[in-house]
């Protein structure tokens, strides 16, 4: 009965949203990817909103049911047949009159786990943009290869018009090959790629007047023209991926590189993805707590590792979940690289990341300086009593792992933790 009332709600949210898209006829602008939807959904939000009249995702709402909602501009009615029937209700008054303030472009993050539903998003939300992050190993469970993974997420801009734009990551192959299925334009973003369009060059962590780590700062170029860009209070190379995206959009909508770069400053990383927080005791906090797959494991380590602090560096990892066949050999990797990158101090969460302690020991880290606990609450105590003035905390792992437990347990200010860390809704609690 459950199911069956799911699915009503379903095919009556998706009659509705093709509704008002047909009636309305915004711009779609469709996001999908391995890792990296979010982080690009909100840099090109705040970019065009700098002009134009902009909805992104109400909260994560990046599948069939929440999808409508963002067209319709509607929270979940959760389990209240009351807050379901508002739903309809304001779904229906946006097609029964017309809303002068309904938004002009729509930015929407498509979430994908099994063949078939890039598919229904985009017959349900049909994209004149599509911009396409990354493809990695996450949810290989479900489709146990890559290039399974990218055929689906592909379908993204295979479904574009010929006056459609996708917009491809080609520092990442998998995405970049998909130009052979687009019938439409194409505009190339990267930081290594030569057939980058939108580039990125001399990344740099910065500091203010201080000398206190202000942000990443790096050189936006396109069509021969260069602008300085800031992102403040962010950590982690691969959020300038989500600047550069966000900036393709931007040009394609006609703004300049001024402009972009302007309202970049304003684009904050999304909670829980290497975003720089004060912790207890003077100590700096990388929150990256939202989730983990191998290749931001990697990528979050880089940063820390590249960081010059006056403490210690310590790394606090959660198992990376999802990864069938290949989770030996993923926690194994970053386990070298946590050796690789120098980290003073390593404490991991669950039976999975325990491997990565063991291959940092095999690889040179001190036994001494590796610690695992079997859940977050019990490594939090741990972590605050050990952290010292300076040290610099890298916190991350899976969902499953509910690692924002540990960054509310340093955080210099935990009664803000509702504003700043993921997961602290009543869902969740």
């Amino acid at each position: 009965m459950k199911n069956f009332l799911k699915k009503l709600v379903q095919k009556a949210l998706a009659v509705l949203a093709r509704a008002i898209i047909k009636k309305y006829q915004p711009q779609i602008i469709g996001i999908t990817g391995s890792v990296g939807k979010t982080s690009t959904k909100q840099a090109i939000f705040k970019v065009l909103a700098l002009k134009f009249n902009v909805r992104q995702n109400i909260k994560n709402y990046n599948n069939e049911i929440g999808l409508p909602l963002t067209t319709i501009g509607a929270g979940s009615g959760g389990r209240s047949v009351w807050g379901w029937l508002g739903v309809f209700m304001r779904g229906l008054v946006l097609l029964a009159w017309r809303d002068k303030n309904y938004p002009k472009i729509l930015v929407l993050e498509m979430a994908v786990d099994r063949v078939g539903d890039m598919k229904y998003l985009t017959d349900l939300a049909p994209c004149q943009i599509g911009v396409v992050t990354n493809i990695s190993p996450v949810h290989l469970e479900f489709f146990k290869t890559l290039e399974r993974i990218a055929k689906e997420k592909s379908v993204m801009v295979s479904h574009l018009g010929k006056n459609g734009w996708a917009v491809l990551n080609c520092d990442n192959h998998y995405v970049c090959d998909m130009e052979q299925v687009v019938k439409g334009r194409v505009i190339k973003y990267g930081i290594t790629s030569q057939q980058a369009q939108v580039r990125a060059s001399e990344i740099i962590i910065s500091k203010d007047s201080g000398e206190r780590v202000a942000g990443l700062s790096f050189k936006l170029s396109y069509q021969g023209s260069t602008v300085p860009v800031l992102l403040p209070n962010i950590l982690g190379e691969h959020l300038v991926y989500a600047a550069l995206a966000a900036a393709a959009v931007g040009v394609i909508n006609g703004m300049n590189l001024v402009e972009i770069s302007e309202a970049l400053r304003l684009f904050e990383a999304p909670k829980g993805r290497m975003r720089l927080l004060a912790g207890i005791k003077n100590t700096f906090i990388i929150d990256d707590s939202y989730n983990a797959g191998p290749e931001s494991m990697a990528a979050a380590l880089s940063v820390l590792g590249q960081l010059n602090v006056l403490g210690k560096k310590i790394a606090v990892l959660g198992d990376m979940l999802e990864l069938g066949e290949y989770t030996v050999e993923a926690h194994q990797n970053i386990g070298a690289l946590a050796a690789a990158n120098k980290i003073d101090s390593l404490i991991t969460v669950g039976e999975r990341a325990r491997l990565i302690g063991e291959k940092a020991k095999e690889l040179g880290l001190r036994s001494e300086d590796i610690f695992n606990f079997s859940d977050a609450e019990t490594a939090g105590c741990f972590i605050q009593d050990r952290i010292e003035t300076g040290d610099f905390i890298l916190v991350k792992g899976s969902q499953g792992m509910r690692m924002e437990k540990i960054v509310k347990e340093i955080m210099a200010e935990p009664l803000k933790a509702k504003d700043l860390l993921v997961r602290q809704d009543k869902p969740w609690s």
